[in-house]
């Protein structure tokens, strides 16, 4: 740690960056910065940033407010600007006073999990497809319009605006962030960029950091990106597909060359336990009262809580990897997650669910071979996926998984706020009611 502190140190001062921004994210996942002159990184380093946590969403309350934003050297990224000034960033684990681990802080509950992780002999890794629309800029609240009817992997004039992804992949790479794929999606104006494998926590850090970048390129431009997951009718959602495997030694512990399938027990029970606590988990992976418009039948989104090697719409599929690759491409792909969800909370509770499948054995039942939205394919499931936050809240709630995964800090906090969203959306009139029913009843 030392050496790379060190190391970091050096850069700041022989690239003569001007400001260092200290990143972390709220429970919610809202990206949060605080900006400090590089003179004054050694002792952030050393000593931590005292700020008052009770003006964060889910961190402290009044009575406990202050906490230490402590700057993860390994995270360090210098952030080219278009008029060439050198700034960097740095994402933050947030600790109490007295140094110990600040159990409001999303970071460290991805850290803790995988840890335990560790302890179970395996390091989890991720690459996610990460969804999105681009909108003309237009007044809060407006029907969102789109700048295209380009569709999948369109490359003609309908895709108009793809410059504006090709900037944004610059930018990523640029920052650190490995881009493996960008295309256009299916949707009108919807866009997919895919990140490079790696560990989780690093993606977690991607995660956030794409979904800044994708924003302000597209400001610039004068148009806006949404990671909303529903954003228009009619049309499919925004996901984010997680590719995920277990290593251990070097080695893909989901890989087993005498396997049928190529997937060893361990990847079996992972897949089961993710499968077994998926309406627990769901809450996280599915944070908002429009996600649940995306998760339907007939757009491409799981519905039935399911696994299969070629069905699209089961919950989880198991890609086939390339020829001569399977040692090391071996995976499984889990579909429920969206873009707006904490990458640092998602990718820990879906994890949790893996390894107690892992640690206890649990048997994979008999894998979908039909479209999830026909009624024959029921039977290859175990249950539907909540129908809408309240359901998945509900679920969450009395999950003893996820209340060990979150901690009860975040577990509690999660509950209210998102409680709170949901009796908010009850008592919201739409359009849609105005236009069916005040002139008709």
């Amino acid at each position: 740690m030392q050496h790379q502190q060190d190391y970091v140190l050096r850069t700041v001062e022989e690239r003569r960056v001007r400001l260092v921004r200290l990143w972390f994210t709220d429970v919610l996942g809202q990206l949060k910065s605080v900006a400090i002159s590089p003179v004054e990184l050694e002792a952030a380093f050393s000593e931590g940033v005292q700020f008052d946590g009770s003006a964060i969403d889910g961190f402290s309350r009044m009575q406990e407010s202050d906490v230490l934003a402590r700057p993860d050297p390994n995270s360090f990224q210098l952030m080219p600007t278009d008029d060439g000034e050198v700034t960097a960033r740095v994402f933050c684990d947030i600790a109490n006073l007295d140094g110990s681990p600040f159990e409001g802080d999303p970071r460290q509950v991805l850290r803790r999990n995988l840890a335990a992780a560790a302890d179970a002999g395996f390091e989890f890794m991720c690459a996610p497809e990460v969804e999105f629309f681009y909108f003309e800029g237009a007044e809060r609240g407006t029907t969102p319009v789109p700048l295209d009817e380009a569709s999948y992997f369109d490359l003609t004039a309908n895709d108009s605006k793809g410059h504006i992804r090709r900037r944004t992949i610059q930018r990523l790479e640029a920052t650190g962030i490995p881009v493996e794929y960008s295309f256009h999606e299916d949707a009108p104006s919807q866009h997919e960029i895919d990140l490079r494998y790696s560990d989780a926590l690093t993606m977690a850090d991607n995660v956030m950091a794409l979904r800044m970048i994708v924003r302000e390129v597209a400001m610039s431009e004068g148009i806006y990106a949404t990671f909303m997951p529903k954003p228009m009718e009619g049309v499919q959602g925004s996901g984010m597909h997680t590719h995920m495997s277990l290593w251990s030694a070097d080695a893909n512990a989901f890989h087993d060359p005498e396997s049928a399938d190529g997937l060893s027990d361990v990847a079996r029970s992972f897949i089961a336990g993710v499968l077994a606590h998926a309406n627990e988990t769901t809450a996280v992976t599915n944070q908002l009262v429009n996600s649940y418009k995306r998760l339907v039948a007939g757009f491409e989104a799981p519905v039935n809580i399911s696994w299969a090697h070629n069905d699209r719409t089961a919950l989880v599929r198991v890609p086939v990897p390339k020829r001569n690759k399977e040692a090391r491409g071996t995976r499984i792909e889990y579909r429920a997650l969206d873009p707006a969800c904490n990458p640092y909370l998602a990718f820990s509770v879906v994890l949790a669910a893996g390894l107690q499948g892992v640690a206890r054995g649990y048997e994979l039942g008999e894998e979908s071979v039909a479209a999830l939205h026909e009624e024959a394919a029921r039977s290859h499931s175990t249950g539907l996926l909540p129908a809408n936050l309240s359901e998945a809240l509900d679920a969450m709630e009395s999950s003893a998984l996820v209340r060990d995964t979150l901690g009860e800090h975040i577990f509690e906090w999660f509950l209210r706020n998102k409680r709170a969203e949901w009796a908010a959306y009850r008592t919201h009139v739409s359009s849609f009611e105005l236009e069916r029913y005040l002139r008709t009843w």
